[in-house]
């Protein structure tokens, strides 16, 4: 197969393991700056450009879209599903997983647990938005924002007013949602590729840092799902629409609940914490999902 890596630096740790995991499965593979394509949108014959040069021999797409080029990455996307690509994550799914809120909506229509969540546009508003979550301490997130970026930890009321209102003065959209404190500042990172939860890991934040991240100096270990964190994980990236993802749990009094669906998961903490070969189950996947697609002529827009 000859497939193509959408990521803007060919160096990126999760973008060097997929491409050396396709390889060493006798893919060819071309590792393509979503951002240096442009696109001839046509109704008879809707094409990629990158450098001059149309790919037009892509049988496969792995995305990996940074958040602050969701809107460019996805339209690349989008044109080679247009162009009848198979691609690991479709646009759609991307969007929406990037989106906070909207993704919370689905995944709170889907009856899938998650933690108390507010959303108001008024700073008039602040009181009635905390006691909906019960109250400080709460944690304040962006809409957008990946690797614990734009998640605030109030521990106040007057914090938590503070901080509201700061982000509403920048016009950002945000969302409030309780402290699972029981947690202890770990939460789980789940791993699904397909139908199944191929890895899994239990990351702990550092000494006086909320957040997890392992980008923020948390630490990871291998851990065991129970059966419902397995299923849950695999019903939330089915709600997004997502075949590779990450799904990020926690466990609270009241079971687990889902926290956020990640559509480029890095690989690096994963597999060094698993000892799973992640990139390769991926590639794999592909093979299978590609050779059982029904062979028809490529779209037209």
């Amino acid at each position: 197969m000859k497939i193509a890596i959408l990521s803007r630096n060919p160096n990126l740790h999760s973008t060097a393991r997929l491409r050396s995991a396709a390889e060493a499965r006798d893919h060819t593979v071309r590792v393509i700056d979503y951002l240096r394509c442009y696109m001839n949108i046509t109704a008879h014959r809707p094409t990629v450009i990158v450098q001059g040069t149309e790919l037009t021999d892509v049988d496969a797409v792995i995305p990996r879209i940074g958040a602050s080029h969701t809107f460019y990455g996805t339209a690349v996307v989008r044109q080679f599903e247009m162009m009848g690509v198979f691609t690991a994550n479709e646009s759609q799914a991307i969007s929406r997983a990037r989106d906070k809120l909207r993704a919370l909506q689905l995944l709170a229509r889907n009856g899938l647990g998650l933690p108390v969540t507010g959303f108001a546009h008024s700073t008039k508003d602040i009181d009635g938005l905390l006691e909906t979550v019960g109250g400080p301490p709460i944690v304040v997130k962006l809409t957008e924002g990946t690797q614990g970026m734009g998640v605030v930890l109030a521990e106040t009321r007057k914090a938590a007013e503070s901080v509201i209102a700061a982000f509403r003065q920048l016009d950002a959209n945000i969302l409030v949602q309780e402290y699972i404190k029981e947690a202890g500042g770990t939460d789980i990172r789940a791993f699904v590729v397909g139908t199944r939860v191929v890895a899994s890991m239990q990351r702990q934040s550092a000494p006086g840092e909320f957040r997890s991240n392992l980008h923020r100096g948390g630490s990871a270990e291998r851990i065991r799902l129970t059966p419902e964190e397995r299923s849950m994980a695999v019903r939330a990236a089915r709600t997004m629409g997502l075949n590779v993802c990450g799904v990020d749990l926690v466990r609270s009094r009241h079971g687990p609940l889902v926290l956020e669906v990640n559509s480029s998961p890095g690989l690096e903490g994963i597999e060094a914490a698993t000892g799973t070969d992640v990139a390769t189950r991926i590639v794999e996947w592909i093979e299978k999902s590609h050779a059982a697609r029904p062979r028809r002529p490529r779209r037209k827009a």
